[in-house]
């Protein structure tokens, strides 16, 4: 039987008009994904052109914040047509941030999620929890149903000291919190693979900088972008590459991909 391979690729592009002032549709022509999928799109539906929209070869799909202009928001550009494409999980209080896209690509369930980041203020540490929680409770009862799942997107989360440059210094931040890398830990017991480290255990690389302190330039990052996916799909031998693109710029992150051969 011949094999399907399928390129994937993430990326919080923190501001689509913003990084389309940046060579955007140059880099997505370099990139050659079969599904693109875009965090921090920071759009309403009036503010997206056409040439944001109509990129040959591919359809569009978008979640936008309904409560805050400016705002979170994610796309996804696909080659392949999807059976069913949703913007939530039917729980109006993560709905409404369009954080959430979910694409039935009949293999599998590909979700682009921009998940809550929690620096702002308790309230909004438990709203990335709760998130969290409900998020998963989902996801986890499509994998009881049999399907296989792909969730890649800014999960906000440094996993492991090896993931960013400077643990100690964080560890009372969020985004490195013991209670926020317990989340990790738990959907990784629950049967969720991070596919970068399935690949490479060892290897020291980020996908976010700040824009302060010229961390870039001193690769002073964090790996906060991951695609994981069901254990099932690794399982199968689907799972080919993951690989964080650190040569890429217009953002604060870079893109993350991952290549599967169906």
């Amino acid at each position: 039987m011949k094999t399907r391979r399928i390129k994937l690729i993430s990326w919080n592009v923190n501001g689509l008009r913003a990084v389309m002032k940046k060579g955007f549709l140059e880099t997505f022509a370099t990139l050659n994904a079969d599904i693109l999928a875009l965090q921090e799109t920071k759009l309403q539906a009036h503010q997206r052109t056409e040439s944001m929209t109509a990129i040959d070869g591919y359809q569009s799909y978008w979640s936008d914040a309904a409560v805050k202009k400016g705002y979170s928001g994610v796309g996804v550009y696909s080659r392949i047509s999807p059976r069913s494409v949703k913007t939530g999980i039917g729980i109006e209080r993560f709905d409404d941030e369009g954080r959430i896209l979910e694409l039935d690509m009949g293999d599998f369930v590909f979700f682009n999620i921009y998940f809550p980041n929690g620096q702002m203020s308790q309230e909004r540490l438990d709203y990335k929890l709760d998130f969290f929680a409900d998020f998963f409770a989902y996801t986890d009862q499509l994998m009881a149903d049999g399907r296989s799942i792909v969730i890649c997107g800014d999960y906000n989360i440094a996993h492991n000291e090896i993931d960013l440059k400077n643990a100690r210094a964080n560890e009372k931040r969020s985004g490195f919190l013991r209670i926020e890398r317990d989340w990790l830990d738990r959907i990784v017991d629950h049967g969720y693979v991070d596919t970068f480290r399935h690949f490479n255990p060892e290897t020291v690389k980020y996908s976010w900088w700040s824009y302060r302190f010229k961390a870039r330039e001193r690769n002073a990052g964090w790996r906060i972008d991951y695609f994981f996916v069901s254990r099932d799909i690794v399982d199968k031998g689907w799972v080919v590459k993951s690989f964080i693109d650190n040569e890429i710029y217009g953002s604060d992150h870079c893109p993350v991909g991952l290549i599967l051969e169906i």
